[in-house]
């Protein structure tokens, strides 16, 4: 069944997952846990995850999900035996319609500092993309700058940021577990040596190259492939197995839950 005839998943499967991240949302924790995050440099800190999940044009039903460990702070893509110690996900945290996105699912699952950063602004609690917020982005003028994403409710969702002197498009960053946002915030910024964080553009190489050659859709070749796609895949699913356990095994549920 392609997601009811790519209408969409059946109500019944929304319902379990709304109740399912109703669940877990009690159990995120949006302070700093690790005493690197307090430190102004992240001493201490030496692996970075970055996942991203990448979507078939036109299936929907297959995607591909990659996990790519980086050095900090050198970003290189790493696969040394090393404890992964915070993930940079493509999505939202708290940021969400029910407050609990990608990012706070997969921090909880796997217990992990998680931070949830994506492209556009998910418009919820008041926030939208509007003349007042792009007045906002505009006076966003070098690198590290932001401003918080207040929301109707009263409460600080995230934090909008330029990531890129290059780039007047900001970032928009939440918290997923385990992070403050003031961390989440310094951390992502020190990850970019482009507008996306290295960790979680790596990622994003790693996985359109899978669906690439998984599928046989032409693109320009990367970097990634001379990275071995198949031990990114066993990485990735021996990660969440240890982390979360076979019976706790995670279970990704989309932001976009809201069809």
């Amino acid at each position: 069944m392609a997601l009811e005839a790519a209408g969409g998943p059946p109500e019944e499967t929304l319902s379990l997952w709304k109740r399912e991240q109703a669940r877990l949302k009690a159990h995120v924790v949006d302070r700093d846990t690790e005493a690197w995050q307090r430190d102004p440099a992240f001493s201490g800190l030496q692996r970075v995850g970055g996942v991203d999940v990448s979507f078939v044009k036109g299936d929907s039903v297959r995607a591909c999900a990659s996990l790519v460990v980086l050095s900090f702070p050198e970003l290189e893509v790493t696969w040394e035996d090393a404890e992964l110690e915070v993930l940079l996900v493509d999505g939202n945290g708290v940021l969400h319609h029910r407050g609990f996105g990608v990012a706070c699912h997969l921090g909880v699952l796997t217990d992990l500092p998680c931070v949830g950063v994506a492209k556009k602004l998910l418009q919820v609690d008041g926030l939208e993309n509007n003349a007042l917020h792009k007045e906002k982005i505009r006076l966003l003028q070098t690198r590290g700058d932001s401003f918080p994403l207040l929301g109707d409710s009263g409460t600080v969702l995230g934090m909008a940021l330029r990531s890129h002197d290059r780039s007047t498009r900001p970032l928009y960053i939440s918290v997923g577990h385990r992070m403050s946002l003031e961390a989440a915030v310094r951390l992502t910024c020190c990850c970019c040596r482009f507008r996306i964080p290295e960790p979680v553009r790596q990622a994003d190489i790693s996985s359109r190259e899978h669906i690439r050659k998984s599928l046989g859709l032409p693109g320009p070749p990367t970097l990634s492939t001379l990275l071995n796609v198949a031990v990114r895949a066993h990485v990735l699913v021996s990660f969440l197995i240890e982390r979360g356990g076979e019976s706790t095994r995670p279970r990704l549920v989309p932001d976009r839950t809201r069809w």
